[in-house]
């Protein structure tokens, strides 16, 4: 499995100075309801890089695991954060971020690890595994599926702010409620990402030259817009810039709550983007 120590510092979401919003469609989570009462929403986090000719295989399994969802009562909520401490190796990541490196930094000291590596997946928060394993996936997501969690639902609106040509944003607000406790002294976050699919490079150096990789739910943003308390419901929201060139059609929005010491993630959500 590939190797290295990350210099990439946390990337700062900024606000986007943006003026004129008139609301249009609205995007929903389905109620609990909807699903069967046991499918329980899963984060699966594979930290990888098109540099690492490891990583291949994992990113394939995190798109079988997406495509499969295998785990009955399971619903697999994929993250495919690209790193960027590999791009000075022979091959730039277009879609690594120095961000998404540091927040493997912090699993790093969560789970002790004595180095941060690709390919690397984490469940929940809560486990952490070589990111090509099915076999030790299937056990954590099963584990993971057997823990309390609580509700999340998103909204998002299209905001038309036609600053940029192209360019589109999106209100979204995110509601928590019947989270389970969360560990002592500890506090929660609320965070938002972008993700999308069906993406593909032509690697032209480095480990994986000559290859054509495929991505699933690459993070395209990622941001924490507010706190959740244990024991009430709350609401936090954002906008969320779209950019022109990523495919609306594959995009996705994931909402989740993640403990800010201990790194659980205690209740999540999905919603494409284009959901009609």
């Amino acid at each position: 499995m590939g190797s290295a120590r990350s210099v990439g510092l946390l990337a700062v979401a900024t606000a986007i100075g943006l003026l004129g919003a008139s609301r249009m469609r609205a995007l929903v989570t389905p109620a609990a309801s909807t699903f069967a009462a046991a499918r329980v929403p899963i984060v699966v986090e594979l930290f990888t890089s098109e540099g690492c000719s490891s990583c291949p295989p994992a990113d394939t399994l995190l798109e079988r695991l997406l495509d499969t969802q295998p785990l009955a009562g399971a619903q697999v909520i994929g993250l495919g954060e690209h790193v960027d401490y590999w791009d000075r190796l022979g091959w730039k990541d277009r879609f690594s971020s120095a961000a998404l490196t540091k927040r493997q930094q912090v699993y790093g000291a969560r789970f002790s690890t004595e180095d941060i590596y690709t390919p690397q997946m984490v469940v929940d928060g809560r486990t952490e595994l070589v990111g090509s394993d099915a076999s030790a996936a299937r056990r954590a997501l099963e584990r993971a599926a057997g823990t309390p969690h609580g509700s999340v639902q998103i909204v998002a609106h299209d905001i038309d702010k036609a600053v940029t040509p192209g360019r589109s944003v999106l209100d979204v607000s995110v509601t928590t409620s019947d989270l389970p406790k969360i560990s002592g002294g500890d506090r929660a976050d609320v965070v938002i990402a972008v993700t999308e699919d069906h993406l593909r490079s032509e690697v032209t150096r480095g480990e994986n030259h000559g290859r054509v990789l495929t991505h699933a739910a690459v993070v395209r943003y990622l941001t924490t817009i507010g706190e959740a308390p244990s024991g009430t419901a709350s609401t936090a929201r954002a906008e969320v810039p779209i950019a022109p060139d990523w495919q609306r059609a594959q995009l996705k929005v994931v909402a989740f709550v993640q403990e800010r010491r201990g790194r659980a993630i205690v209740a999540s959500a999905v919603l494409p983007v284009d959901r009609r």
